[in-house]
């Protein structure tokens, strides 16, 4: 018995399937490829339409991210098959590679059609018309606009500053963010996180807001 086929006995019936006809050879083995690129697209097309929002990507232009991101899924998952030992189901398994590509497809597509965003220099005149800040109650919203600055600079670290700047200051989605730091989704959100209570604290601490992390800011 080879090592796909040992494996394929521990799977759930329709994971050990997809394993014998992706590497069983032949015309088989071709639809096979087939019916999982069509399987990936969808999962794609679904993925970048969510991201695209923030991109301002429509039509063909979104439709080639997809397209792009479920062929260079389809290619790792192939290279990678025998390296599959049923944590999770085939499909859930295949379905990381795909929503990684688009990841990576999305970031690189950011940084293409806007390669003047600043990605560290915080720009806090344009906060309030991102926040829709009402202009009757400027000098309200202004001493909280310094003291979250002074809160940013003061209590931060390096990393949490560039992250939270790069963000919620210069708008550069999660995805580009991503790719620019070498880092991951997860990491990101973790370290946004750290931010958002370290902030929410100090401005607590001056009477700006309350402390109370159970709502949302």
């Amino acid at each position: 018995m080879d090592e796909i086929s040992a494996t394929r006995t521990s799977l759930d019936a329709e994971s050990g399937e997809w394993l014998r006809v992706l590497t069983c050879g032949g015309a088989e083995q071709e639809a096979a490829v087939g019916r999982l690129h069509g399987l990936l697209l969808r999962v794609a097309r679904s993925e970048v339409r969510r991201r695209g929002v923030q991109l301002r990507v429509t039509g063909p232009e979104l439709d080639d991210l997809a397209y792009q991101a479920a062929a260079d899924a389809l290619l790792a998952i192939t290279a990678k098959i025998r390296e599959f030992r049923g944590e999770s189901r085939f499909t859930t398994w295949a379905y990381k590679f795909v929503i990684l590509e688009v990841s990576v497809k999305v970031g690189r597509h950011f940084w293409r059609r806007c390669p003047a965003v600043p990605f560290e220099g915080a720009d806090w005149e344009r906060l309030p018309d991102r926040f829709g800040f009402d202009p009757a109650r400027e000098s309200e919203w202004r001493d909280l606009l310094a003291a979250l600055r002074r809160a940013v600079q003061e209590k931060l670290t390096e990393r949490q500053r560039r992250i939270f700047v790069a963000i919620v200051l210069n708008g550069v989605p999660l995805d580009a963010l991503v790719l620019q730091l070498g880092s991951n989704r997860n990491a990101i959100y973790k370290t946004m996180f750290e931010a958002r209570r370290k902030l929410r604290a100090a401005l607590a601490a001056n009477g700006y807001v309350d402390n109370d992390l159970s709502r949302p800011s």
